[in-house]
């Protein structure tokens, strides 16, 4: 039977996450640690949730970006760029989880995730950093509905931005994907399918390294990692394929709605105790 529940979660997870750039964690860690309240699970903390749930991200983000490449809108320059700076915050991240207890970590995941979808709610107001076109990156993209968008950033400002996004989903356990979508939409203004995919394919690398750390720390329930990994890369699929459908104004009410809805519950559970 929990073998079919962490199917199921893995499915789900992997399914939101790749079609809006979370990765799934945002879904797995809160999961988790709700079936570890439950008789017949085993007790997780808030550090084998994150460990765990990065272990099975590494499947969800391969799985993604081998079907985002056959879309083209994986963004790769942006991407490696970025990885300078998320890659060794996402390990100096997950070395500080371990000074987390439960309620704090709850408290602190919940009105993080808020404020970003407050941010996101704000967008429109908001003006791109200013970054010269001689020296910084271009983009140029054309999403499924013909609509043209210019995009960039300075290279400096995208590695100082990446790495304290990596730091923070080496703490939370989200791959990165919750921050660095609404990130790059909003300071950068990366059409949101791009954003999207670039995202999936720095999750990847950035799961890796993370995933090495919580494992060193002994922070992996392998049985469970073990029955999420199918749900991700089967979600996965399904998350890229629903992308490839929707329009980039609803793919942003999507982000905007799950951050909402797992920030209240977060925070609420941390108050609760």
């Amino acid at each position: 039977m929990e073998w079919i529940v962490l199917l199921v979660i893995g499915i789900a997870a992997s399914s939101l996450g790749s079609l809006i750039g979370l990765g799934g964690g945002i879904i797995v860690v809160p999961a988790l640690l709700y079936l570890g309240t439950l008789p017949s699970f085993s007790a997780v903390t808030p550090q084998v949730a994150v460990g765990t749930s990065l272990f099975t991200m590494i499947f969800t983000g391969l799985s993604s970006t081998l079907a985002y490449m056959k879309h083209k809108t994986v963004d790769y320059k942006s991407g490696l760029i970025f990885l300078v700076g998320s890659g060794p915050g996402s390990i100096l991240g997950a070395w500080v989880t371990e000074k987390l207890n439960l309620h704090s970590f709850s408290i602190f995941f919940g009105l993080f995730v808020l404020f970003v979808s407050i941010v996101l709610v704000l967008k429109d107001k908001l003006k791109p950093i200013p970054y010269r076109k001689d020296r910084g990156i271009v983009r140029t993209f054309t999403d499924n509905t013909g609509k043209p968008f210019e995009y960039g950033y300075s290279v400096l400002a995208g590695v100082v931005i990446s790495f304290i996004v990596g730091f923070l989903s080496g703490i939370l356990g989200v791959g990165g994907g919750s921050l660095m979508v609404p990130t790059m939409i909003l300071l950068f203004f990366f059409p949101p399918h791009v954003a999207v995919a670039t995202s999936m394919f720095m999750i990847l690398p950035t799961s890796i390294l993370s995933s090495i750390t919580h494992v060193a720390l002994g922070n992996v329930q392998w049985l469970y990692a073990l029955a999420l990994i199918p749900g991700a890369w089967i979600g996965a699929k399904v998350g890229v394929y629903l992308n490839s459908k929707l329009k980039s104004t609803t793919i942003v009410l999507l982000l905007r709605a799950v951050l909402i809805i797992v920030g209240v519950r977060f925070v609420y559970q941390g108050i609760i105790g």
